[in-house]
């Protein structure tokens, strides 16, 4: 197998220089921190990582990447219509699925038990633009599902992670004052037919896979956490250092409920 400098030019730095957007110097190794979170609220977690968002841009806290699961949430970016969710709200309540619009790109996805969210909340300025970004988001998911085995691809115009026709991670963010928020959602576990009830990133007649549907076998969400750690840290340059949801958050919001 090849290693991930050699499948993935070595890092943002050559995709940079590939790109013709890279300077002088190489980007500078610096330090990310990062917390699992367990199970949390959609809001309660979007609330957090915009109080995270505040401390990165006043330059009280490094990078961050927060991993965690959602309840049962359908949740819609910019360009999201509610047509695209396709049951009436009384059997989304009868379902615990609750629907939250949002400000980042992209259209309508699930969220859910079972799918292993990451939300990395960075200073996107020293990185070469969103493109840039994302594409190079897109290469630490491939990487971490070529560590269980499995072989991805991009499809052109479109953003997220395929295996053969079927998605199996989508990518939405939204920038603000050169931070990030929002980030990528990896179906290790979760239930799929709850994206039966939507049209998938708009896209009519998308299928959607697993990590577990593809491997015939549950996978332990935490190893995936793990793998998307060491790519992320690889792929950005950054030296990944644990920390809790608190101390990312200092004093900048009232305490949240302790995740499941």
């Amino acid at each position: 197998m090849k290693s991930t400098e050699n499948l993935y030019g070595n890092s943002l730095h050559a995709q940079q220089q590939e790109r013709g957007s890279f300077t002088n110097e190489p980007f500078a190794t610096e330090t990310c921190l990062f917390a699992k979170l367990g199970q949390m609220d959609y809001v309660k977690a979007w609330d957090a990582q915009r109080a995270i968002a505040r401390r990165r841009e006043h330059c009280s806290i490094p990078d961050s990447l927060i991993l965690l699961e959602h309840p049962h949430t359908y949740t819609l970016g910019r360009r999201g219509k509610i047509a695209d969710v396709l049951v009436e709200g009384a059997t989304l309540k009868q379902m615990g699925v609750q629907i939250c619009y949002v400000d980042r790109g992209g259209q309508v996805t699930y969220h859910g038990p079972g799918q292993l969210v990451a939300y990395p909340i960075v200073d996107l300025r020293p990185l070469g633009g969103p493109a840039t970004y994302v594409r190079t988001l897109e290469a630490v998911l491939m990487n971490t599902f070529m560590d269980f085995g499995i072989e991805t691809h991009r499809k052109k115009g479109l953003v997220g992670i395929w295996v053969g026709d079927a998605k199996i991670s989508s990518i939405g963010i939204k920038v603000s004052q050169g931070i990030t928020t929002h980030g990528v959602a990896i179906n290790v576990n979760p239930d799929l037919s709850y994206f039966r009830n939507i049209v998938p990133c708009g896209i009519e007649n998308m299928p959607v896979t697993s990590l577990e549907k593809l491997l015939g076998t549950p996978v332990s969400l935490e190893k995936v956490a793990k793998s998307i750690v060491h790519h992320f840290g690889i792929l950005f340059g950054r030296t990944m250092e644990e920390s809790t949801v608190f101390q990312l958050l200092g004093s900048s919001v009232g305490p949240l409920p302790k995740p499941s």
